[in-house]
């Protein structure tokens, strides 16, 4: 639904306030407001519906709400004294004055144009209202990233270890990506207990991108989540990029010899999530990128300490362990890339390999790296791009 008044488009699906052609920035909640003064324009908006419907019913002061209402008319050109569109009516609520017209246009996206942010972040409601972060950048047709555990959209973009990769994408396609649920600039309260509730979140991210078809890249326990989104909607998907990934959650494998358990994750997390000088920052990036310098080691500790508190680090991680698609691989009809690095240690090469045999047509490609997470002065950096950028420039197999 999109609302329009006087100046103003206010985009739900998109989460997006559009005033005299440029997009204003705003915090969630305020935002809410907004779609509910739209929703209601001309009607009595009480405080105690105020409360309700945007806070939940919890217990909220006076001046909170002064100040949201304040933010509210800030960002549509309005203030207190003049109240143009807020009509403040005493001891009783609030009214929305402006004439209100409504349609349902889902036109694409705009390009990012020069006077816009390299990165463009927004937000869109899930299934079940929980608020969901997502950025746009570079040019050319849309291409989603599946969140993954441990991201943060400013972060991201900040990292010696992200930054190149987004890059890379960015050059050929305009990428969308999003932080996974409880992490990042997305809600950190949530509830869920499986793997539904994350699909629904790349759902509302591809319906607020207004993207009709493209192509998927998911990485580490983003890929049974994209494998669970492209058996749900084949029609959406024309192309499945798998890295690093599994079919089966850590919790329902048998351990390995080049494979870590559940408990030993776990048991890292609770003794020093985010902690630079802990001995579990060495462990944990020594897992997850052995060949990482002091500079990308210190960006994913501080990454770590600001996308999730530790109890909810453990909360997704037992989440996302259990996650179990297998059953689900032999009807993937989406053209299928399985990259793998050979010495990866939190998903092993066997994981890749199940995924590879079982998707139909699915093509396997292997690094010759420790690494889970890819870094750029990895030598198989190069050749992973190359073999995505064939992949989805030319949809034909890759040798």
């Amino acid at each position: 639904m999109i609302y329009e008044f006087s100046n103003c488009t206010l985009d739900l699906a998109r989460h997006e306030l559009v005033r005299d052609g440029k997009i204003v920035h705003v915090e969630p909640q305020v935002f809410d407001i907004l779609a509910l003064f739209a929703e209601k324009a001309g009607s009595l908006i009480t405080k105690d519906l105020l409360i309700s419907d945007i806070w939940q019913g919890l217990s909220v002061s006076d001046s909170t709400i002064s100040a949201r209402m304040n933010a509210a008319r800030k960002a549509i050109g309005d203030n207190g004294k003049d109240q143009r569109f807020i009509k403040t009516v005493p001891r009783r609520g609030f009214q929305f004055i402006a004439k209100v017209g409504q349609s349902h246009n889902q036109s694409a996206a705009p390009e990012l144009g020069p006077d816009q942010p390299e990165q463009d972040i927004r937000f869109v409601s899930s299934t079940d209202g929980v608020k969901i972060a997502y950025a746009r950048s570079g040019s050319g047709p849309g291409l989603i990233r599946v969140g993954h555990w441990l991201s943060h959209l400013e972060l991201d973009w900040q990292c010696p270890v992200w930054r190149p990769f987004l890059d890379a994408l960015g050059k050929t396609h305009t990428l969308y990506r999003y932080d996974q649920r409880g992490t990042g600039l997305s809600s950190r309260e949530f509830e869920g207990l499986g793997i539904d509730e994350f699909v629904d979140d790349l759902e509302a991210v591809a319906d607020a991108s207004r993207l009709e078809k493209f192509p998927l890249f998911a990485a580490s326990q983003a890929v049974p989540v994209a494998i669970a989104y492209a058996e749900k909607f084949p029609q959406r998907v024309s192309h499945l990029i798998l890295y690093g990934g599994y079919a089966e959650g850590r919790a329902f494998r048998q351990p390995s010899q080049c494979d870590v358990d559940e408990q030993t994750v776990l048991s890292l997390i609770k003794a020093g999530w985010g902690q630079p000088e802990h001995t579990f920052a060495k462990a944990f990036t020594s897992l997850f990128m052995p060949d990482g310098t002091t500079e990308q080691i210190d960006s994913i500790t501080r990454m770590q300490r600001e996308s999730a508190s530790p109890e909810t680090a453990v909360r997704l991680r037992m989440l996302v362990d259990r996650f179990m698609v297998r059953d689900l691989l032999p009807k993937i009809t989406t053209p299928t890339l399985v990259v793998h690095s050979r010495g990866d240690v939190i998903h092993p090469i066997d994981q890749g390999r199940i995924l590879a045999s079982e998707i139909p047509g699915a093509r396997f490609v292997m690094l010759d790296s420790n690494n889970h997470i890819p870094i750029p002065q990895d030598p198989e950096w190069k050749k992973l791009m190359q073999v995505i950028e064939q992949f989805l420039g030319e949809g034909v197999p890759v040798t």
